[in-house]
């Protein structure tokens, strides 16, 4: 699988806590290897992210990201639920 990443979500790692970006980078692995592990809460979106799929990283923070092909998936935003949905 090869995982890229938006600009954003690289300066949006640097902000988080260590034990987030952490948090982040392990989920990552196991995405990687199975990206519908039942761990990483994975899921369609709808609204403005329509097309879009969320993972879970730790408690309320989420990574969304969009398959451009069968094995090439691109995080574009990662963030609190509040912070990328508003609600």
């Amino acid at each position: 699988m090869t995982l890229l990443f938006h600009k954003r979500v690289k300066k949006e790692l640097k902000r988080l806590p260590k034990n987030k970006r952490k948090q982040f980078y392990e989920n990552l692995l196991l995405f990687a290897m199975n990206p519908h592990h039942p761990l990483l809460g994975t899921h369609a979106l709808h609204g403005k992210y329509v097309g879009y799929m969320s993972m879970n990283v730790d408690g309320d923070l989420r990574a969304v990201y969009e398959v451009l092909s069968g094995d090439v998936v691109r995080f574009v935003a990662i963030g609190t639920h509040h912070q990328l949905f508003g609600s």
